[in-house]
């Protein structure tokens, strides 16, 4: 028996994809990233940016060339979440997707590859998707939802200078709750995750708002360490 037979197996080899879903914050609505297929099947429908696995590569390269090729984003931070494994979830073959999400700062993004069109779209208006992107956008949403109250979140998502009302509606909007303003601000003061800056911005004519940055080191240390947020 050669070598080449003793490593072939009889199994049959299931095909592995990526798909990423990518939360940005427009200062109002948490935003996601979806690409509208350029090809069958579903060809027209929107869908989550991903594609096949190179045998040469891991997962999240794969993932992340694929983010790259269909939007022409770069530099997000992604997490693996689940990997999906339902025989009948692609119709073309048996195939399991390893999907990862990310939060970014929303950027100008385009189509690319078998992309005919990259789109932010609120988390509210998302269309019917393609293969089982709604399950898998319903289980990040979660994945997102769980985090917050363990890890610091906003600094991915808002400018460097922010009022504390927006960081409030970015918590808003990820949670779907609404919060009292003085409780929101008195908790997020107490974990010294903000730094007070000699700065105001006008949010109305009748009155400034003080601005803030996120103290970067205690930021990171409470990501490392995890923290507890409850309102």
């Amino acid at each position: 028996m050669s070598e080449q037979q003793l490593f072939t197996y009889k199994y049959p080899h299931p095909a592995v994809t990526t798909d990423c879903v990518i939360f940005g914050f427009d200062g109002t609505r948490l935003q996601v990233l979806l690409i509208e297929r350029g090809i069958e099947p579903f060809k027209g429908r929107w869908a989550f940016p991903g594609g096949f696995l190179n045998p040469d590569e891991t997962a999240e390269t794969g993932a992340l060339r694929e983010l790259q090729e269909e939007t022409g984003l770069t530099g997000a931070y992604i997490e693996q979440f689940h990997t999906y494994t339902d025989p009948d979830r692609d119709p073309r073959d048996r195939v399991i997707t390893i999907a990862y999400y990310a939060l970014v700062r929303i950027q100008e993004v385009k189509g690319g590859d078998d992309a005919a069109k990259a789109q932010w779209f609120a988390l509210d208006e998302v269309p019917q998707l393609a293969f089982d992107h709604d399950r898998i956008l319903r289980d990040a949403v979660r994945q997102v939802r769980e985090r917050i109250h363990f890890e610091p979140i906003g600094f991915e998502l808002l400018p460097e200078k922010f009022t504390m009302k927006e960081l409030q509606s970015l918590y808003e909007a990820i949670l779907d709750v609404k919060f009292d303003r003085r409780n929101f601000a008195k908790k997020m003061l107490h974990f010294e995750l903000l730094t007070e800056l000699d700065e105001t911005a006008n949010p109305s004519s009748k009155r400034e708002a003080k601005l803030y940055s996120f103290n970067k080191q205690n930021y990171d240390e409470l990501k490392k360490k995890g923290f507890q947020l409850e309102f």
